[in-house]
């Protein structure tokens, strides 16, 4: 065999692996373990708590209580594929290849050092929450959310009137979804959300150059073949226009190639309440992330305006 046709074999068997492995990513992706948890690495007391979706998928998380109650609560949703805490991204296998470590344990504590209650969970199909099967980038996912909102107004802790939340990626997508179906939001933050279909592209594109155009249309049909709707159609853009009176705060970085500033723009045209938006100067994805998580006052400013101190 010659080295021509070995190459064209090596080519194959990345272009195959590649395949395979994203649309595993996209579908169901690998659940990371928790690797602390509230009073281990900040100190701050918390009950570990399950609760049902809206459809009634078991989710677990983290309930940490403010320190004079009952108070405003921030529930925090997190990335693809992260689990409540953020990612690790130290699986070459379970991450999104290209992904970069991320804690939302600081955001949490100074959500609690400005007295809110804090619920951080995992979505459906992450972390140590139950499966929905196939991930659907907060189309579905808003049924978590809807379940959060039920659960912490069953709490004595919890001012059923002040509650906001934080959605990184996915979960930004996730709040964005969720908006016109409650008024129970008071105000909301979603850090780089993004349409389904061009940040696939746009990662792939990204990750493996030319190649990336091939293996667009076969994980779209495993995708689809697991039960999902086009990816086509997974467009917050369009639940961002029935936001009602909610007022938004976009978080999105300028130096992400996958997600872009342009799609969280038209986000913003869309939504009725959206504020100023935020663009951080960043050299990737995840300093947006990473952004939010270092300027909490950002965010804590937007929901003080709100909810009032």
């Amino acid at each position: 065999m010659n080295i021509f046709v070995w190459l064209i074999v090596i080519i194959l068997l990345v272009a195959l692996f590649a395949i395979a492995n994203s649309a595993r990513l996209v579908i169901a992706p690998k659940r990371q373990r928790l690797w602390s948890n509230p009073k281990q690495e900040l100190g701050l007391g918390y009950e570990d708590v399950e609760f049902p979706a809206q459809d009634g998928i078991s989710l677990k998380g983290w309930f940490i209580p403010a320190k004079q109650l009952p108070a405003a609560t921030a529930i925090v949703l997190h990335g693809w594929p992260w689990n409540r805490m953020g990612t690790k991204a130290n699986d070459p296998l379970g991450d999104l290849p290209g992904s970069k470590a991320i804690n939302l344990l600081p955001l949490t504590k100074a959500l609690h050092e400005h007295n809110y209650n804090v619920l951080m969970f995992d979505l459906s199909n992450f972390g140590e929450s139950d499966a929905r099967i196939p991930v659907t980038y907060g189309l579905l996912e808003k049924r978590d959310l809807l379940g959060a909102i039920r659960y912490v107004k069953s709490r004595a802790e919890v001012d059923p009137n002040r509650i906001v939340t934080v959605g990184f990626s996915m979960g930004g997508n996730t709040v964005v979804y969720t908006l016109p179906e409650t008024t129970d939001i008071k105000a909301a933050v979603a850090v780089q959300p993004n349409s389904s279909l061009s940040f696939g592209e746009r990662y792939r594109a990204d990750k493996y150059g030319p190649l990336g155009k091939l293996l667009n249309p076969p994980i779209e049909i495993l995708y689809r073949l697991s039960g999902a709707p086009k990816t086509a159609y997974l467009q917050p853009v369009y639940a961002a226009a029935g936001a009602g009176n909610t007022p938004v705060l976009y978080v999105q970085g300028t130096g992400d190639k996958w997600g872009s500033v342009a799609d969280v723009a038209n986000m913003v045209a869309a939504t009725p309440k959206a504020v100023e938006p935020l663009y951080p100067e960043t050299d990737h994805r995840f300093g947006a992330y990473q952004y939010a998580v270092d300027n909490p006052d950002k965010i804590l400013t937007f929901f003080e305006k709100y909810l009032g101190k």
